[in-house]
């Protein structure tokens, strides 16, 4: 009483408080949407900027068009990904292509557009459902008798199924359209870039000659490795200069950040396992006593592996359980015993087991009238005039169906879910006598059946198991959040978190250059707020307790570095610096003892210490050549090969593997004849490929911005 009373006696007070807290909490929000700089926008090319509710509309768009072309309603998290990068590239590419084209004048017609539908053999048009049924090509009368139905079409008094269809079909072909559109402007722009790279008759002769002029050489190497890494010395100097000589190799053009993280993966304790071998232990003794309904069951036993009272091939059956059937006499009951391929305990009884054909032939007549009564008595009046002698086939034509045979085997209904209607048709498949006919009712109507053929005899069981994964419970995941909260909370630096984490029992990870247009960190899933944190932290700072994955882990994240865009720092190449340079100075030092050895011939070279030798076969200037002595691949061998003269040997010649020095004793031409114009057309392809290259150099140019990662 004393304490609501003095609750009371602040009541002004706490009226002004909450009072002020609302009014700072509507004002924080309208101050953002006041705030012009509050930027909305996913990204940015060439100045001009895309907002993300227009981001998200394409997305949408084209998850629907996929969604469509593939029949499917629902997408995973990975294709969602994949489709929110597609749509990305696919919108800068057409946004660097429209800029350069305005430019050039260069444009596409609506008659263009309907050129390349006439002729039909775009490689898009393939893809839609405007496909002549025989020949499958695409045909475009079909494409104008939809569009002309489309804009007739009454969708209100049309089932709802049908109209959200044809909506559908409408959008995929809409998107289709504009996709063509772009394509097509892309391919007039690289036309244009490739017509300008010309072939001529020197050119055509060389690539011929580089393809068709081969060499069978000798090789003579001292090896890298055979010179100790400690025993070459580099000096910070040398580093630095080397840096300045290959900026322009060290440039990225996109801020990149360097992380350390710990991800934590909660499974079950000891206690956890043990509590669910005795709740499965104790669904065993009910297994054995034989249930009433094995199905429902199964089913309270929270098995992941569902009882279905039809017999299955072992191709449906759980491999472990497989595995152990033959352990087991049929109503006899194996378990609980622990898998460990799954993490699950389980227990399963064998119910029966039976030779059964797999292959079955069987046609119907599905029977449907104005209400049940009707259907049953018209399904009743075929029943018995079939059986009575009727043709089939002429009483199912009567009703608008063809009567035909088909045939279905356990591949088409085992693994899929079958209970109702489904499993009382497919029981009465599979246990029918051949000849034999029923009358089913299936819903609102009924199906004659009857079974024609059967063929392929396979050994089928009915097993009921009982299959648990063995998850860690609420109590095992609170006590490693608690602990790894109080963690964080002590190492809230990251020096501190570095020096601790090992011996807080838990494992450091490393990832370097992670970029903002990445979907999480370490291939975890739910991580795209950590991502987004770690983009906008500062370098040393450590970020809270994140809950990811399956609802099974927790990621905490450091940022050791940021890279900004532009030149990478020396310090994060020098690894790469000090490679090349330890290689250069390796063949300084072997160039010098070949020149102290005074040799002069290849047997010389071969013999000196630490040589390998080897022969290296149909050598052209086409394609570098492979060293297996080396276990390298060696250009200068190509390079080399292509002005060797026969038996002389070469001077040393500084490789990837090691210095070697070469002598041909072979030289051959393929056996080609030289057709000019068919030598300029291949160049001409490839400048066709290094035009679509081109793309890169635009983008590198239009400042491109990726900022998704704060809103998707």
């Amino acid at each position: 009483m004393a304490t609501l009373q003095n609750i009371r006696s602040k009541g002004p007070l706490l009226v002004i408080v909450i009072g002020l807290a609302l009014f700072a909490f509507i004002a924080g929000d309208a101050w953002k949407v006041l705030q012009p700089h509050q930027s909305q926008d996913v990204g940015e090319v060439n100045g001009k900027s895309i907002s993300a509710q227009d981001y998200q509309a394409l997305v949408e768009e084209y998850t629907e068009v996929i969604k469509f072309s593939s029949g499917t309603n629902a997408l995973s998290d990975e294709q969602t990904n994949q489709i929110k990068d597609e749509v990305w590239r696919t919108y800068v590419n057409n946004k660097l292509i429209e800029s350069e084209a305005k430019k050039l004048g260069l444009t596409v017609s609506k008659a263009e557009i309907q050129a390349i539908i006439d002729a039909g053999v775009h490689p898009m048009l393939q893809q839609t459902p405007f496909r002549n049924p025989q020949t499958g090509a695409f045909d475009k009368d079909m494409l104008k008798k939809f569009l002309v139905d489309y804009s007739k079409m009454n969708k209100a008094q049309m089932p709802s199924q049908y109209a959200e269809y044809y909506d559908s079909m409408y959008k995929f072909w809409s998107f289709l359209e504009k996709s063509l559109i772009s394509a097509r402007l892309q391919e007039k722009y690289q036309s244009l870039i490739a017509k300008s790279l010309l072939s001529n008759p020197v050119e055509a002769q060389d690539a011929f000659d580089a393809r068709v002029d081969q060499s069978d050489l000798l090789l003579a190497a001292i090896p890298y490795t055979s010179i100790v890494d400690s025993t070459i010395q580099i000096k910070e100097s040398e580093l630095k200069a080397a840096y300045d000589k290959k900026k322009e190799q060290f440039k990225q053009y996109v801020e990149t950040r360097n992380i350390k993280f710990i991800d934590v993966q909660v499974t079950a304790s000891a206690e956890d396992k043990a509590a669910l071998q005795k709740e499965v232990e104790e669904y065993t003794e009910q297994l054995i006593s034989t249930p009433n309904d094995y199905t429902t069951f199964i089913r309270s036993t929270g098995s992941e592996f569902p009882y279905v009272d039809l017999f299955y091939t072992t191709k449906s059956l759980p491999a472990d359980v497989v595995a152990r059937l033959d352990s087991v006499a049929t109503g006899g009951v194996y378990g609980p015993y622990y898998n460990a391929t799954d993490n699950t305990i389980n227990s399963f009884k064998k119910l029966a087991t039976a030779a059964l054909p797999d292959s079955i032939e069987f046609r119907q007549i599905q029977v449907v009238a104005e209400d049940a009564a009707k259907t049953k008595t018209l399904a009743d009046s075929i029943y018995n005039a079939i059986k009575g002698g009727a043709n089939f086939a002429e009483v199912a034509k009567k009703y608008g169906q063809t009567g035909e045979s088909t045939w279905i085997s356990s591949a088409n209904y085992e693994g899929a879910q079958i209970d109702g209607d489904n499993l009382k048709y497919i029981t009465a498949i599979t246990t029918m006598g051949q000849n034999e006919m029923a009358n089913l009712a299936l819903g609102q109507a009924n199906v004659i059946l009857q079974v024609t053929n059967k063929k392929a005899m396979k050994d089928k069981y009915k097993v009921a198991v009982i299959k648990r994964p063995v998850d860690f419970s609420k109590e095992t995941y609170s006590k490693a959040y608690n602990e790894f909260s109080q963690f964080i909370a002590t190492n809230n630096t990251l020096d501190k978190m570095i020096a601790n984490a090992e011996d807080a029992g838990y494992r450091l990870l490393d990832r370097a250059d992670l970029y903002s247009s990445e979907h999480g960190i370490g291939g975890i899933r739910g991580t795209k707020d950590a991502l987004k944190w770690a983009f906008e932290a500062k370098a040393g700072e450590v970020s809270g307790l994140y809950e990811c994955g399956e609802s099974d882990r927790m990621l905490v994240v450091g940022v050791a570095s940021i890279v900004p865009e532009g030149y990478r720092p020396l310090s994060l190449v020098k690894d790469q610096l000090r490679a090349e340079i330890l290689r250069d100075k390796k063949a300084e030092k072997i160039m010098a003892d070949m020149k102290a050895a005074n040799a002069s011939s290849f047997d010389q070279y071969k013999s000196m210490a630490s040589a390998v030798s080897d022969s290296v076969k149909h050598v052209t200037f086409a394609a570098p050549a492979y060293v297996p002595a080396l276990r390298s691949s060696e250009p200068m061998v190509s390079a080399y090969a292509s002005i060797a003269e026969l038996n002389k040997l070469s001077t040393p010649i500084k490789g990837n593997g090691g210095v070697f020095v070469l002598q041909a004793y072979a030289k051959e031409k393929l056996n080609e004849t030289y057709n000019q114009e068919t030598e300029e057309s291949t160049i001409a392809n490839m400048h066709t490929r290094m035009a679509s290259q081109f793309i890169n150099d635009l983008y590198l140019k239009a400042n491109v911005k990726d900022k998704r990662y704060l809103f998707f």
